[in-house]
């Protein structure tokens, strides 16, 4: 009976410890520290560029990345590449149609780790209006309340509508197009309720 009695307890004291939350620490960006960037190729040409605006907010554990998550969201009518004739173009019809969507956002549902300071956010790409699965591998370093994000993604700019009629091609403007974040984020609260 006491055998019984100490299994019960097990089972329903796992249960217990199994219902219980992971309070991972959030982290808010600091937009003036941080960078998102872009680049791609025009007629043969390479060009860079920036968001001047963006936001966003995670929920982050090193020591269990799997249950985190993130939202960050970018004002898409500050993206700027120094060239005046195609910053103009870029928030019209053809390209972002910023009237419409003002916004693009990468929501990750999860984090994986990847070995040392390296990790993956799996998550929602939405530009355009167009949301697809996509994967941001990146490294991490932390000091005290302030984390240091680093981390590349290349895109194909058709897949989500950017460049319409003749720029639907990559003819003039190259398809790929690559993304780049360096982000600083301040923590807020919390850390890990686990050991």
């Amino acid at each position: 009976m006491a055998f019984l009695k100490k299994a019960a307890f097990s089972a329903f004291a796992m249960s217990f410890l199994a219902a219980t939350p992971v309070f991972a620490a959030d982290w808010t960006i600091d937009p003036a520290r941080s960078t998102i960037g872009f680049a791609g190729t025009q007629t043969g040409n390479a060009f860079t560029g920036h968001f001047g605006k963006f936001d966003g907010t995670i929920s982050f554990d090193p020591a269990h990345p799997e249950e985190g998550h993130a939202k960050i969201t970018i004002d898409i009518a500050s993206a700027t590449t120094a060239d005046k004739q195609r910053d103009g173009a870029m928030p019209g019809s053809d390209w972002f149609n910023v009237a419409s969507f003002p916004t693009a956002t990468f929501e990750a549902r999860s984090f994986r780790a990847k070995g040392g300071n390296a990790y993956e956010a799996v998550g929602t790409l939405t530009i355009r209006g167009v949301s697809r699965p996509e994967t941001l591998p990146f490294t991490l370093d932390i000091s005290g309340q302030t984390a240091h994000a680093k981390g590349h993604l290349d895109l194909i700019r058709s897949a989500f509508g950017i460049g319409q009629g003749p720029w639907a091609t990559g003819q003039w403007v190259a398809l790929q197009v690559g993304v780049s974040i360096d982000v600083i984020a301040n923590q807020t609260s919390g850390l890990s309720s686990r050991p």
